[in-house]
């Protein structure tokens, strides 16, 4: 509690108004820019915090209102992803189930062999190298969201497989973080223990499906409610209760809102939920990419910078081989290939949790630094690239065609000059 004028200010509206502010100027720059907002929040986000000044009232360091940010952001990662559920299509989704599975072993497969390959060779040891495989493979369900609303994509073939690759991840961080707490807080494992979490995560998200598309006329009739107000308080009450539910099970908040958002879609209400949420999402959504920039502390970056930009170059990589070997099988364009594998670049709340356990079992301190200047890198960078997927698709066809016709050219004269010399060695016979 500060003083102004002699009397005592509460400085939690004031600091909340001060956040408000800041990621209004963020999204304005980004909309003056014609890009997305992400980098914007997260970079204003970095710039203030506990290392930032504080001018009379006006406290930069945003220490009052820290944990109700924080809570905030995750209002925003729900209604990120309810309203991407209400968008796709679930139908459609349980059409490609076999696509994504397989498409989902893919992707996860190559990213977690990938990063535990980069911590080993780095010189860190077994326990670090498991969290950087963990931590390089889950993207971020929150970013996957908002690059898919801002560049309205939402109709997109390759959004199917976007998101059903973004269930399998829960399922396997399920599976890995009972893993990883074993191995990294108590030194051990149960095999018993990681079945039956990875059993219980993927038994919610069938069970709900399946219980979502018998339920579709009953919640037809439970949701024709004419007063806008109650309509409200039910939907966000089953919002709430759902996402609360999955956690306590220990399948994530944000997936169990996706899966809501992928019920309720396929009921007649649809529309009407979705005008009811967009000012919730676009408000609470830009509050959690400015939290999750104040979570990073600018000053620590320094020492992990080479491995950050490492791991980064290599998931970028990985990103693209997976995605267009999973586009290929699912039939997608090439563009549409990269568009899969660059929304699904993001990294962001999941590495976040993935380090802390890293924290918590005392293992080395570089990988705070490392991770957040990591998921920095890639949460700026998969917007960027996924907007301009088709310039950088035109970008490479013409570089592998000047390279393919320097090397035809070259293999060209190498065989007449073969030919032209066994000429004269026939002919000096």
């Amino acid at each position: 509690m500060k003083e102004l004028w002699g009397q005592p200010v509460d400085n939690i509206i004031l600091e909340i108004g001060l956040a408000l502010g800041l990621i209004a100027l963020a999204i304005a720059l980004a909309r003056k820019l014609g890009v997305s907002n992400i980098p914007f929040l997260i970079l204003i986000g970095i710039a203030v915090g506990p290392h930032a000044p504080q001018f009379g009232v006006f406290d930069f360091r945003f220490i009052e209102t820290d944990s109700l940010i924080t809570f905030m952001g995750r209002l925003g990662v729900l209604f990120l992803l309810f309203y991407l559920g209400l968008e796709a299509n679930l139908t459609r989704l349980i059409e490609a189930g076999r696509s994504i599975l397989v498409g989902g072993s893919i992707y996860v497969g190559i990213n977690f062999t990938a990063g535990f390959t980069f911590g080993y060779l780095v010189g860190f040891p077994l326990r670090e190298a498991l969290i950087i495989a963990g931590l390089t493979t889950v993207s971020s369900s929150a970013i996957v969201a908002k690059i898919l609303f801002d560049y309205r994509r939402m109709a997109n073939p390759e959004t199917q497989i976007v998101l059903g690759v973004t269930m399998f991840e829960d399922v396997f961080l399920a599976v890995y973080l009972s893993l990883i707490s074993g191995i990294v807080l108590s030194g051990a494992t149960s095999f018993t223990g990681v079945v039956s979490s990875g059993g219980i995560a993927l038994g919610f998200i069938v069970g709900l499906i399946i219980i979502g598309r018998w339920a579709t006329p009953l919640l037809n009739r439970v949701l024709r409610i004419s007063s806008s107000e109650l309509f409200v308080i039910v939907v966000f009450a089953c919002l709430f209760l759902l996402a609360g539910l999955g956690e306590t099970i220990h399948v994530a908040e944000s997936i169990g809102a996706l899966l809501l958002g992928l019920i309720l879609g396929e009921t007649e209400h649809s529309e009407r939920m979705e005008r009811l949420v967009v000012p919730f999402r676009d408000f609470f959504g830009a509050i959690f990419f400015f939290g999750f920039g104040l979570s990073i502390d600018p000053f620590t970056l320094g020492g992990a910078a080479w491995l950050a930009v490492g791991a980064a170059l290599l998931s970028l990589v990985c990103v693209v081989i997976a995605g267009l070997i999973v586009g290929r099988r699912a039939q997608l364009s090439t563009v549409g290939s990269l568009n899969t594998g660059f929304t699904l670049l993001a990294r962001g709340e999941f590495s976040i949790i993935i380090v802390n356990l890293a924290i918590a079992g005392s293992l080395m301190p570089v990988l705070q630094p490392f991770a957040a200047l990591y998921v920095l890198i890639l949460a700026s960078a998969s917007p960027l690239l996924a907007k301009e997927s088709e310039r950088i698709y035109g970008l490479a066809a013409r570089l592998f065609s000047r390279i393919y016709g320097l090397l035809t050219r070259l293999f060209s004269r190498l065989r007449r000059k073969k030919k032209a010399d066994e000429e004269v060695e026939e002919a000096e016979v």
